[in-house]
């Protein structure tokens, strides 16, 4: 952070001496200690959405009591997140990471022995604020162990952890939950914990301008507001389709409450001497063309994510583990593609890396708009194929060529935003999932009610043949009810698919608009040839 380090020629000194800096270990070493971190952090944004009934039936508490555990860890999660460079610089990077790498695994103890909702809510919370700076901080110190050149390798396994953790959180929380218990969503953190903090204690350095930064006290206002904003933004997005949205007074009372408190954030952090979160960095305009892209791309990535689950289980009737397997190409692929697309990055224009990555992740959508009541699980083994390769191409692209023209002294505050972004475009991508699978299936389910009458020759056909079949069973006046009954459910089965076939066509719409928006970059730095 600019602001961080008083003076103009302390900060060109700063600045020079930050691009020369090195760490004196290998950066792939770096690179795997912090890259167990965000995988860890992002891993538990996605892992306990299976678990939530158990969750309430093991501590006797509501589903919307238990899926405020979920609610209360992105909350303290997105608060924390643009305060991470900020803290960086006043506790040390390292120093940081340790801290909150411990705490995380500590809270994961503390929400898996739970002994009430309460205490679980609580937790989660505390959980929360320890992963919040762990992945813009890992950000960062990617960016600088790795020359500029080279920057697009580190940062695919960076991307790999943001990538492969949502896709197999719940296929690991349902077979946890089936197998073992739901305690273990979170226990299974500990270990994992445990070998980043010892990595991270090993092999992290931190550079000369962050071991040397003074910063001023805390922006306690800006900080406030930014609680605010984020708080009443996070319940907005999970209470909305619950509460029927702006037909609530409650969800209007927090929309105006949200929009109120971020107008007052921009006004205090633009005029603040030392914000807490260093909204110059907007004025760099590569930075401000990631930051749209990957909040509108996270809303895409996060419909589907949510969606192709949501489909198999509501309507094909899978189990939450069955649900995972059925995507697991998704981060199989992710994973393999990531070194390729890291390699790629030093030897082609980024630019073009995005594009083709917004592109494909549009083809595999516009796949899934094809799907009906008779697929298998093979159906969806291309799409998620495809995407896992998308993501990889998007994820390191967006996040190199953000954040490269910046110095490096910006990048940890430039990280906190960056994923502050991802994760409220994941937060409006879901609720507009949700909304709209509900939405759509009324809408459709409105179009064929005029055609369930004894009037229409096909409803008539169809109701006389399941009647025949079933009068042996249960009697003629039985056998009537409930072949209208079938047949009511076969349409609102129908209705449902055709919701979930708009939601995936609207998103693959979305994709192919923002790929040609790739272009907007200012090319970042020269690939080595």
């Amino acid at each position: 952070m600019s602001h961080a380090v008083p003076g103009g020629a302390a900060n060109a000194a700063g600045g020079s001496a930050a691009e020369a800096w090195r760490p004196s270990v290998n950066p792939w070493l770096v690179a795997l200690s912090v890259m167990l971190a965000t995988f860890v952090e992002v891993l538990d944004t996605t892992i306990v959405s299976v678990a939530v009934p158990n969750i309430a039936g093991a501590l006797a508490a509501t589903n919307d009591e238990a899926t405020r555990v979920i609610t209360c860890y992105l909350i303290a999660n997105a608060i924390i997140l643009p305060a991470s460079g900020w803290l960086s610089l006043r506790f040390g990077r390292k120093r940081l990471m340790l801290s909150c790498a411990g705490l995380f695994a500590v809270a994961s103890f503390m929400c898996g022995s739970s002994p009430t909702i309460g205490v679980l809510l609580v937790s989660s919370a505390l959980q929360g604020i320890a992963g919040g700076a762990l992945v813009p901080l890992s950000q960062a110190i990617l960016m600088e162990s790795f020359p500029p050149e080279k920057r697009g390798m580190g940062l695919a396994m960076y991307s790999l952890g943001l990538v492969l953790a949502p896709a197999i959180g719940p296929v690991l929380g349902g077979w946890l939950t089936d197998n073992y218990s739901w305690r273990w969503i979170f226990y299974i953190n500990i270990p994992v914990c445990i070998l980043a903090l010892f990595m991270m204690w090993r092999f992290v350095e931190d550079p000369p301008y962050v071991r040397n930064a003074k910063v001023g006290r805390i922006d306690a206002s800006g900080f406030v507001l930014i609680g605010i904003w984020l708080a009443a933004f996070q319940f907005l997005m999970d209470d909305g389709q619950k509460k029927d949205w702006f037909g609530s007074a409650y969800i209007t009372r927090l929309a105006f409450v949200s929009v109120v408190a971020f107008v007052l954030m921009l006004v205090r952090e633009s005029r603040a001497g030392h914000p807490i979160v260093d909204l110059r960095v907007f004025k760099n305009r590569n930075f401000l063309v990631g930051s749209v892209l990957m909040t509108l791309m996270s809303v895409a990535m996060f419909s589907s994510i949510t969606g192709i689950p949501l489909f198999l289980q509501t309507l094909m009737g899978y189990t939450a583990q069955l649900a995972g397997e059925a995507v697991a190409a998704r981060g199989i692929a992710s994973a393999l593609a990531a070194p390729l697309v890291g390699y790629m990055m030093s030897k082609i224009d980024g630019r073009w890396v995005a594009a083709v990555g917004l592109a494909l992740f549009g083809v595999s959508t516009i796949q899934l708009g094809g799907i009906d009541l008779t697929v298998s699980t093979g159906n969806f083994v291309v799409p998620c194929i495809l995407q896992g390769v998308a993501l990889s191409c998007i994820m390191t692209s967006l996040n190199t060529i953000g954040v490269a023209a910046l110095p490096n002294e910006q990048i940890g505050n430039a990280s906190g935003i960056f994923n502050l972004m991802r994760n409220l475009g994941g937060s409006i991508g879901i609720a507009l999932t949700n909304t709209f699978a509900l939405r759509g299936l009324q809408s459709h389910y409105a179009q064929f009610i005029p055609h369930a009458t004894i009037y229409d020759p096909a409803y008539q056909q169809q109701t006389q043949a399941l009647q025949q079949g079933l009068a042996p069973l249960v009697g003629a006046p039985q056998a009537a009810l409930q072949a209208q009954g079938m047949l009511q459910g076969t349409l609102l089965q129908q209705a449902s698919v055709m919701a979930y076939i708009d939601i995936f066509r609207w998103t693959a719409v979305l994709l192919f608009v923002l790929a040609p928006c790739a272009f907007l970059f200012k090319r970042a730095m020269s690939p080595r040839r």
